[in-house]
């Protein structure tokens, strides 16, 4: 084999690894790429891009609900979210739903059930195989199932790793505007 044949060959494939490299995407621009009906977008974050929307320091009252489109009790429940955010936002209460869907599932699965459903709170995706670093980050209580919510604000902090009816959720909620 003759230099000249090698010099192709190397030619080749560093035509092909620019190829491949020029056409990956950023973290970003994949995050910016997953379109859903009812919002602008799904954000898919890991846990350290998570955990301030988990600690905000404002005059709201956050409620953030751990889910998955796979977990029965956690879509018995969305309603009820969904209600709140809609009867509360006056109260300055924000809801965030915190979708645990597998990655490979958010085409197929988890964007068409926000369009069904027709989800009007903030819906983020939760994207970091790490949970046995990241839950107890959350809470110390947390055994990793689901549903699981947050409630806080600013001077308050409450667990929950149950399902809710809209009177228990409502009940919780109140605690904090009081």
């Amino acid at each position: 084999m003759t230099f000249c044949y090698y010099f192709y060959k190397m030619k080749v494939y560093v035509l092909f690894f620019i190829i491949m490299f020029s056409s990956c995407k950023n973290e970003q621009e994949i995050k910016k790429d997953i379109k859903v009906e009812n919002q602008k977008e799904l954000i898919v974050y890991d846990f350290n891009e998570l955990e301030p929307l988990l600690n905000i320091q404002d005059d709201k009252t956050y409620v953030v609900n751990f889910w998955a489109t796979w977990c029965a009790p956690c879509v018995k429940e969305l309603p009820y979210f969904e209600t709140l955010n809609k009867e509360y936002k006056s109260k300055d209460v924000e809801v965030l739903l915190v979708s645990l869907d597998f990655p490979n599932q958010y085409d197929k699965r988890l964007k068409p059930f926000i369009a069904k459903h027709e989800l009007r709170s903030k819906v983020v995706a939760l994207n970091d195989v790490d949970s046995n670093s990241w839950i107890p980050k959350i809470s110390e209580e947390w055994t990793g199932a689901i549903p699981a919510t947050i409630i806080y604000n600013k001077s308050k902090r409450q667990f929950y790793e149950q399902s809710f009816n809209y009177s228990e959720l409502k009940t919780e909620v109140d605690k904090f505007l009081n």
